[in-house]
């Protein structure tokens, strides 16, 4: 085998695969699945929606997710549909199926490239004070889970418009700080548009 690899000829075609990350399947996870089935009705199996207004839960950061039910279940964030579902809740509950989305595998958004979208997403506009996304939700749309910014990549270009509109309005107002408000008011709708197509596109 050392001859094989110290004879360049033979190992020029050989090319470097990227390893695929592997989630992690806790005992959270595991207790998760188990009380995930009714969230599939609109979540998908799994976390991953086929119906475009709700959003995919798999792949997402477990501790966003366990926010957001937390949330919905204080009326921090408004929806009667989730304040239903979300009511018998208890954290421990809230925590497993977090764990469990997120040890979910996400299916490709419905988004397509936007140029224009893709220079506010890095770029951002400072005549405008709107901030690029990329300084919370990271070159690939993954987020960063300690900070509390969620995964926007393969999500659907329909709730990510839904969602980026109610921050425009101040009828989403569970964002830390009012950071997304302070950004999404900025926004005019040919730029939501676009973002959303990018942001959707990401993988």
């Amino acid at each position: 085998m050392g001859a094989y690899f110290a004879d360049t000829k033979a190992v020029a075609h050989v090319v470097a695969k990227r390893v695929a990350t592997v989630a992690v399947i806790t005992e959270e996870a595991i207790a998760g699945k188990a009380k995930s089935a009714v969230c599939s009705a609109c979540h998908g199996v799994g976390g991953n929606s086929i119906v475009p207004m709700y959003p995919k839960l798999a792949g997402q950061h477990a501790e966003y997710t366990a926010k957001q039910l937390k949330e919905f279940k204080s009326g921090a964030r408004e929806n009667a549909v989730m304040a239903g579902m979300a009511a018998a809740l208890s954290e421990q509950d809230m925590a497993e199926l977090g764990a469990y989305f997120a040890s979910q595998k996400p299916t490709p958004g419905n988004g397509k490239e936007s140029a224009f979208g893709r220079k506010l997403y890095f770029g951002g506009d400072a005549e405008r004070g709107i901030t690029a996304c990329i300084a919370c939700h990271g070159v690939s749309g993954k987020g960063i889970a300690k900070a509390g910014f969620p995964v926007v990549a393969n999500q659907s270009v329909e709730y990510l418009t839904a969602q980026l509109t109610s921050f425009k309005a101040g009828e989403r107002y569970n964002d830390r700080n009012g950071m997304m408000r302070n950004i999404a008011k900025r926004l005019k709708q040919k730029d939501i548009d676009a973002l959303a197509q990018f942001m959707s596109s990401l993988k």
